[in-house]
């Protein structure tokens, strides 16, 4: 066999992602939680200014409602330290709910927050608070990124906080119930500048309807997929799993791709566009490569979604 999942990710080796993102990440989490807490405080009141406003959806909302009622209930005192318990991934009952979340139950519950902070229901950061040096240099970065880029790196700070869910054993997932797949009559057909492929076209198809079980039949038995700055998730049932938890109700606009052939039979493309998003809504999308690697029956042996660093990558088709 020609590939391994290690090997295939380094098909289309020049794509240019946007490497600031787990850096700024990196740099968010080297922060003290009270500098942590302190910036996604003054992050949030940037939304809708320099960073793009996550809009969470009422299924998350509900999921965590029991939660923040525990903390609307709280004194102030009582709400910092909960807080600097995520920011700490303490072993508390709350940071344990946390950990079984999907991210995006976790970005709802922190916009919410938020929300909360600014009316003065949970306790807000002291007045003339002023941010540490470090801290305020991650702010900046975070404004300096590009509108997608900034909400990646808040998502990626939060999903990150609660308890260590691998020291959990074994619990349930809470994730937003799996909306079913749009009626026939209602899915609308991508096309690709330079890419015909059917089942590069059936995975964009078929994902922008919400039909996972018609999805994860594209792909090989022992096949990968690696989302944006992570390892790949490999097998049929746990990419299944991942687009349960956190592909519903995204819009996958592809422009334009390149089909090359590779080794035994296999072929590889790479496609660029853009994905618009749940917690980004529909003014703004995300700009997008996928590399994907067929083997000679045309299924998925492995799908790379890249977050790329700039828009003018959208047109980089080079190897």
């Amino acid at each position: 066999m020609p590939f391994t999942i290690e090997s295939a990710r380094n098909i289309f080796p020049n794509t240019a992602t946007a490497d600031a993102v787990p850096a700024t990440t990196n740099r968010f989490e080297q922060l003290s939680a009270e500098d942590q807490l302190a910036l996604i405080w003054f992050a949030y009141l940037e939304m809708g200014k320099t960073i793009t406003i996550a809009a969470p959806g009422a299924a998350r909302m509900q999921l965590a409602e029991r939660t923040l009622n525990q903390i609307r209930q709280m004194s102030f005192q009582e709400q910092s330290q909960t807080m600097c318990d995520l920011a700490n991934r303490a072993d508390t009952e709350i940071c344990r709910t946390y950990a079984t979340w999907s991210p995006n139950i976790k970005l709802g519950f922190w916009y919410q927050l938020g929300q909360w902070m600014e009316q003065g229901i949970v306790a807000p950061i002291p007045e003339g608070y002023q941010l540490s040096a470090s801290a305020s240099a991650v702010l900046e970065a975070i404004k300096g990124l590009q509108p997608d880029q900034q909400i990646t790196v808040l998502r990626n700070t939060v999903v990150n906080m609660g308890f260590d869910p691998n020291k959990l054993g074994t619990y349930n997932p809470v994730t937003e119930p799996v909306e079913p797949p749009k009626d026939m009559s209602q899915r609308s057909r991508v096309t690709i500048e330079g890419v015909t492929n059917p089942t590069v076209l059936a995975y964009m198809n078929n994902l922008n309807a919400n039909d996972f079980d018609a999805l994860i039949e594209l792909f090989a038995p022992d096949g990968g997929l690696q989302p944006p700055f992570q390892r790949p998730i490999v097998g049929k049932e746990a990419i299944l799993q991942f687009f349960r938890a956190e592909c519903q109700n995204l819009k996958l606009l592809p422009e334009r791709g390149v089909s090359e052939p590779a080794e035994d039979g296999y072929t590889q493309i790479k496609v660029t566009g853009k994905v618009q998003t749940p917690w980004l809504g529909a003014s703004v999308g995300m700009n997008i490569a996928w590399r994907f690697l067929l083997n000679a029956d045309n299924k998925i042996f492995f799908v790379a979604i890249d977050l790329l660093a700039s828009p003018k990558e959208l047109v980089n088709l080079s190897r």
